[in-house]
């Protein structure tokens, strides 16, 4: 008795679920970012309107004056859901505590220029409450935003700035004794340098417009902060005093802001795509928070730059500007 053994391809009768078809045109093979975003937005059965808020219903469109004809047409360029998000940090945590340890163990935080030590804990601590501020805005977006395309990655962004504010603290216990942290938040509370700042961040607290909030923090203040402190001040000018320490211990932020800047963009792109009022819309919000951003950001740059400040932030916000503009908003 002889038996041959042969390989039979069984074909599919779907490429993927009906929903994400229906949506991609056809019935082609789908990523798994496709199926774990595509059609996940409740859209109705919502039951009864909160009694806090019975003007609107849990989710509902009208939450920003934004108009979109597609809410899909918000895609993260970076693919990410949850698997490959978690996936992604993982690494980027690694190699972040490589970093610590390197600096730890052959004792670099010892070895700082006292005035650069000095520098950076009052700089880069005060910052942990900035980005506090940003994980809650970002929690507000990914709740009452509309579309699985941008509140799941706001989601994300939110969880990525409590990580932040956690590097910035262990920096800070790095450099100096845990009553450096009380110092901060005395300096975010009192020191009028950081006043313009604080100000800005609880305003956003009470702004009710998702994607205006979006604009606000995601784009106009974090497109600042990021490249003037991490990049700018951090990379650039402390490193060449002799403060490479604090760069490594921060290169999370610096390697975050430039691939998150990537998806913010592109939701801009999308919005202003769909609809031709909304790049006059989010070019009006732009022109709103952006001079509030600068100026709050001012005095940072003072302490960083000194007389340098006022050209750094010049070219911060024209670089804001030129991001705007290749995105298709109108000023």
């Amino acid at each position: 008795m002889q038996m041959d053994l042969r390989t039979v391809t069984i074909a599919p009768q779907r490429q993927t679920y009906g929903h994400v078809a229906r949506h991609i045109g056809g019935d082609k093979p789908a990523s798994r970012y496709q199926e774990g975003t595509i059609g996940l937005q409740t859209t109705g059965n919502q039951h009864y309107r909160p009694l806090w808020d019975p003007a609107h219903d849990y989710f509902d469109e009208s939450r920003t004056k934004l108009k979109m004809a597609d809410w899909y047409a918000f895609r993260d360029p970076r693919q990410y859901y949850y698997g490959s998000y978690v996936l992604a940090r993982a690494r980027q945590q690694e190699a972040a505590e490589a970093a610590f340890d390197f600096v730890e163990t052959r004792g670099l935080a010892d070895a700082l220029p006292d005035d650069i030590r000095a520098l950076a804990l009052d700089l880069i601590l005060p910052l942990r409450h900035v980005a506090w501020g940003a994980s809650m805005n970002n929690d507000f977006i990914a709740a009452y935003g509309y579309g699985t395309g941008i509140t799941q990655p706001a989601l994300y962004y939110a969880m990525d700035q409590l990580g932040i504010a956690q590097f910035d603290t262990r920096l800070g216990l790095l450099l100096a004794e845990p009553e450096a942290l009380d110092a901060a938040k005395e300096a975010w509370l009192r020191d009028v340098r950081w006043q313009s700042l604080r100000r800005l961040v609880e305003d956003m607290f009470v702004e009710q417009d998702w994607f205006e909030l979006f604009v606000a923090q995601d784009f106009v203040l974090d497109g600042l902060l990021y490249p003037l402190v991490f990049q700018t001040i951090v990379d650039g000018d402390l490193a060449q005093r002799g403060g490479a320490a604090v760069a490594m211990m921060t290169q999370f932020q610096n390697e975050w802001a430039a691939e998150t800047r990537k998806w913010v963009d592109a939701q801009i792109k999308a919005a202003c795509a769909d609809d031709a009022g909304n790049a006059a819309l989010i070019g009006w919000w732009i022109a709103k928070w952006t001079p509030r951003a600068a100026a709050a950001l001012c005095p940072l740059a003072e302490m960083g730059l000194g007389d340098r400040s006022a050209a750094v932030m010049d070219e911060l916000c024209a670089a804001l500007d030129a991001r705007a503009a290749k995105a298709g908003v109108r000023a």
